[in-house]
């Protein structure tokens, strides 16, 4: 039984009101803030199952929002936007969101969306996953705990950001296109997502590279995508 509401951030209360009915049918609680500020607050008092987050709000911006949503736990965000260009997408997930709605949407889509990010976020999937270490213990990657450390510091990648690592990280010298990490590390398709991958391509390297713009351990490939190139411990 899930007991943390689903959080929607959305002053159009039409829309607001069909994304509640859909989510509560399909047996998730459901809470509804129209402000930035209602949202912080909801948050704060009780950490959410997952945020459906409006970036146009009448007191600020859905991408701030987001930003400080991550100071205050651990839990997944969509983006719902009438922001479709690609650019924006990109953007979006850049940002730190898990996935990406464009509006106008289908409701039942919706629900499907919420269901496969929380999946995602389920951390027993890789529990009987060996501990993977590089280049003499520099970078270590647990699938049981979802730890990453290099030198020994604890790094603070994202459940997407991690799995996209381990997708490369289990298969070392392997060139993966972004469709194929998509599926690997996601398990499912979206038209626009691959073209993602670069951002969290982008915030990975940021956080586990000793300089990102000079790569040791995620490379990139022209022209068809990215491969791994740590030298595991034996």
């Amino acid at each position: 039984m899930v007991d943390s509401p689903v959080l929607i951030v959305e002053d159009d209360l039409k829309i607001a009101r069909v994304m509640k009915v859909y989510l509560e049918g399909a047996g998730f609680p459901v809470l509804h803030c129209e402000r930035v500020s209602e949202a912080l607050q909801a948050a704060e008092r009780q950490t959410p199952l997952l945020v459906l987050l409006d970036l146009m709000l009448p007191d600020g911006k859905g991408e701030d929002l987001l930003e400080a949503l991550k100071t205050i736990g651990d839990f997944p965000v969509i983006m719902v936007t009438a922001k479709a260009s690609e650019e924006e997408r990109v953007a979006g997930f850049a940002a730190g969101a898990d996935d990406y709605i464009v509006k106008p949407f289908s409701p039942r889509e919706l629900v499907w969306r919420v269901k496969a990010v929380l999946k995602r976020w389920q951390k027993d999937d890789l529990a009987e996953t060996t501990l993977m270490s590089f280049n003499n213990g520099d970078l270590v990657i647990d699938g049981r705990t979802y730890r990453v450390t290099r030198q020994g510091t604890l790094l603070d990648l994202t459940p997407t950001e991690f799995k996209v690592l381990f997708a490369l990280a289990r298969s070392p010298g392997t060139v993966f296109s972004r469709d194929q990490l998509v599926e690997r590390a996601l398990g499912y398709q979206y038209e626009g997502y691959d073209r993602t991958v670069d951002a969290h391509i982008k915030n990975i390297r940021r956080k586990i590279e000793p300089d990102a713009k000079h790569p040791l351990f995620i490379l990139t490939v022209y022209g068809v995508g990215y491969r791994f190139s740590g030298n595991p411990d034996v």
